[in-house]
């Protein structure tokens, strides 16, 4: 039985100031740019201001993106359109820079990490560039048994505090928070479902690579099996996150961090999902664009 208790972080966390947001707004709108001309520029810039507490946005300087690489044993379902176990070839692309992220990335003068936290390969296949905090080889297949014990859902939640931490240490001003991983969406729509109260079906997407009919229902299958699992241990959040096995946390000295990962879960074209319509921004997710405090900084 772990000891962490989620909730008690919660007093950490400071949510972008609604004010600020509020103030960058008004002042927008006195601009003699028109609302609306800079596409989402907007809304994003006022985002950034709500999130550094500062009406007028401060230039960043620093930007990272944190990948947390793992495999999921419900791949070997066949829910995704990658082979099962192959997430280190993501890996490979990531830090080859061939991968989208990885062109956004160098476009962009973000830096870019890569943590394997369950990659279901040898080490060895790994480049030395990959940060190596495996909590295990691999997740179990959610649809008949738990993705982790409890004692890993606890070790990969520290895993995150630390990472964060290790990132407001060295400076870094906007963290990007994504994961590389084969069968994650599948995992992360059964939260969604399992949270939000809603079906399979609702939340069932095509996945980062589109896939056929037969490999959805085989998807959709998988998730309602899983919700099964997930709904009598929804009262306990690590249990939750031990049995679904999709979790990203954060935390850090104060800086904004856009997460991706469940945004493309769910098809947005199924009536009942709300903010997962591609192009909306991380902020509109639970827990997404929080700005965190270490402890002591109450």
């Amino acid at each position: 039985m772990s000891s962490l208790n989620l909730d008690d972080f919660s007093d950490l966390i400071e949510r972008p100031d609604g004010g600020v947001r509020r103030d960058a707004e008004e002042r927008r709108e006195r601009l003699i740019v028109p609302p609306g001309a800079l596409g989402r520029l907007d809304e994003l810039g006022e985002w950034l201001s709500a999130a550094q507490a500062s009406v007028r946005v401060k230039p960043v300087e620093r930007a990272r993106v944190v990948l947390f690489a793992g495999d999921h044993g419900v791949a070997e379902l066949g829910v995704s359109a990658r082979p099962a176990g192959s997430a280190h070839r993501l890996v490979r692309a990531v830090l080859d820079g061939e991968s989208p992220v990885a062109v956004l990335a160098r476009r962009t003068g973000a830096s870019v990490r890569i943590v394997d936290a369950g990659l279901d390969c040898d080490p060895e296949l790994l480049p030395e560039d990959v940060v190596r905090h495996r909590v295990r080889r691999g997740s179990g297949r959610i649809d008949v048994e738990d993705a982790l014990t409890v004692e890993e859902a606890e070790q990969a939640v520290r895993l995150g505090m630390a990472i964060a931490d290790e990132e407001a240490d060295s400076g870094t001003d906007l963290v990007v928070l994504g994961d590389l991983s084969v069968g994650g969406t599948t995992a992360a729509a059964t939260l969604i479902a399992a949270l939000c109260g809603t079906d399979a079906s609702v939340v069932t997407g095509r996945g980062g690579v589109h896939i056929d009919d037969l490999a959805w229902m085989r998807k959709c299958a998988a998730i309602r099996d899983a919700l099964r699992r997930a709904r009598p241990v929804l009262g306990d959040q690590l249990e939750l996150l031990a049995t679904v096995g999709e979790r990203r946390p954060r935390r850090g000295d104060r800086f904004p961090a856009p997460v991706r990962g469940a945004a493309y879960a769910g098809d947005p074209r199924r009536r009942g999902v709300r903010g997962l319509r591609p192009g909306r921004p991380a902020r509109r997710f639970p827990g997404a664009g929080l700005v965190a405090r270490g402890p002591g900084e109450r």
